[in-house]
């Protein structure tokens, strides 16, 4: 059910609805209407055979004086003369018109209803009288019209009156076929398939520039949009690449403005360390050559956090379990306690330089502050999760996200000799970000600090391909 709601909320299922109702009215009416059109014409057809027939037996009455009276004792087909008494009721507009068109005495003829027993020979007296007991009441199928009876009445060429019984047959119509429920199954079937067809063919290219908006907010390298379908979509496609080499370029003149600046300052930053090594006073000396080395440490991390944004490493198939491996390898070797616990054995499509920063900038941030990272990778809920806890003492529940600020330092809640800029988290999170991962601190039950990457389902299966 609720993959129904969110399909009729996108624009390819609003599209569907609209045109799956508009598409059945309009079938429906249009098969109401030619089945009215069918009817009508099957009524006229049948009204041109009865004139037809009256015509015939009323020329053969005024074209035979002598022989008159013997054909109005046996009648013609469905024509016989009218006696006794019976009902009369309106005229019979359709047929007089009908009749009006015609040649000889039945051009003048007036037409009525009349009761069906007009149309009845009289019963021989032999008979045994008609049982009036009330027979069962059987329903009236609607496809089935009785016989009808009309009373015409004419002057013959001679001048002589006749009045005459004529019947209409009865008729058996074809249902109604706009209502049979197997038309209406499968012309439902039919228009919903198209009516989805062209909702998705309408809406894939909206699909298609909302992708490629994602992928540009976690990729500013990524391929341009392809430009093919109707002008409107090349519009757009068009206006997203050109807005994609003005991000890209704006991007690239900020990294090489922060690198120029970074070289330029280079040179200063020397002299003054060189001249900061001439101060007498030992504490003084040590206090600013420690924040000196604060703004060279800065203005690196600025760097490194604008070259991780830009940066153009292409994909390769990566051994995610490797590369963790690696990782753990180069902080023991360095002194720390850092255990590789347990890998998932994925192989992703990642960028192998960035990944190594990512993982590298959480194993730092945790034995720096922990004392000691594990680091643990697994498939849960298809999702591959890469975990790096540490030994410390966590973090507030309103700081776990505050953290990735850059240039946020919580000194009060974390180890007081920290060192660096405030950036690893904000650069790790951005590397993450670039390769289709999340990140996210949480406090682990156990204690400690616990750092998760995780790529889930539609992007692990589009790393994997």
């Amino acid at each position: 059910m609720s993959r129904l709601r969110r399909f009729l909320a996108s624009m390819a299922g609003r599209l569907f609805v609209i045109l799956l109702v508009g598409m059945m009215a309009a079938a429906i009416g249009a098969t109401l209407l030619a089945d009215m059109h069918r009817r009508q014409e099957f009524e006229h057809q049948n009204l041109v055979r009865i004139a037809d027939r009256l015509q015939g037996f009323v020329n053969l009455l005024d074209g035979n004086p002598e022989l008159r009276p013997r054909l109005l004792a046996v009648g013609g087909a469905s024509v016989r003369e009218a006696s006794g008494e019976f009902r009369i009721g309106k005229e019979d507009r359709a047929l007089m018109e009908i009749l009006a068109d015609r040649d000889g005495p039945v051009a003048d003829a007036r037409v009525r209803a009349a009761g069906f027993r007009a149309c009845l020979a009289p019963f021989p007296d032999f008979l045994p009288p008609r049982d009036k007991a009330k027979r069962p009441h059987r329903p009236r199928d609607p496809a089935f019209i009785p016989p009808r009876c009309r009373l015409v009445e004419l002057r013959l060429g001679d001048g002589t009156p006749l009045r005459l019984a004529l019947q209409y047959p009865a008729m058996a119509h074809d249902r109604v076929f706009a209502f049979d429920p197997l038309f209406l199954s499968l012309l439902a079937l039919a228009i919903a398939a198209l009516a989805y067809g062209v909702a998705r063919i309408a809406s894939s290219p909206l699909q298609r520039l909302a992708d490629a908006a994602t992928e540009l907010g976690q990729d500013l390298q990524r391929e341009p949009l392809q430009v093919d379908g109707p002008q409107e979509v090349r519009r757009a496609a068009e206006a997203f690449n050109a807005m994609q080499q003005r991000l890209q370029r704006h991007l690239g003149e900020r990294t090489q403005m922060l690198a120029a600046i970074t070289h330029d300052l280079q040179t200063p930053l020397t002299r003054l360390r060189l001249r900061l090594e001439n101060v007498a006073d030992e504490p003084l000396r040590e206090r600013l050559v420690a924040d000196l080395a604060a703004m060279q440490a800065l203005i690196r991390e600025g760097l490194e956090l604008a070259r991780s944004a830009e940066s153009a490493e292409q994909r390769v198939a990566l051994d995610l379990d490797s590369l963790l491996q690696s990782v753990a390898e180069d902080a023991v070797e360095a002194g720390h306690q850092v255990e590789f616990e347990q890998g998932c054995g994925a192989v992703l499509r990642l960028r192998p330089l960035a990944m190594h920063r990512l993982f590298s900038n959480l194993v730092d941030n945790a034995v720096k502050y922990g004392h000691a990272a594990r680091i643990r990778a697994e498939i849960r809920d298809g999702q591959v999760q890469v975990r790096i806890r540490d030994r410390g003492p966590g973090l507030a529940p309103d700081e776990l996200e505050a953290v990735f600020a850059p240039f946020l330092r919580l000194e009060t809640s974390r180890s007081r000799q920290t060192g660096g800029a405030g950036l690893g988290l904000t650069i790790a999170r951005t590397l993450a970000e670039k390769n289709g991962a999340t990140l996210v601190l949480r406090n682990h039950p156990d204690g400690g600090l616990e750092a998760v990457v995780a790529w889930p389902s539609p992007a692990w299966s589009a790393l994997r391909r």
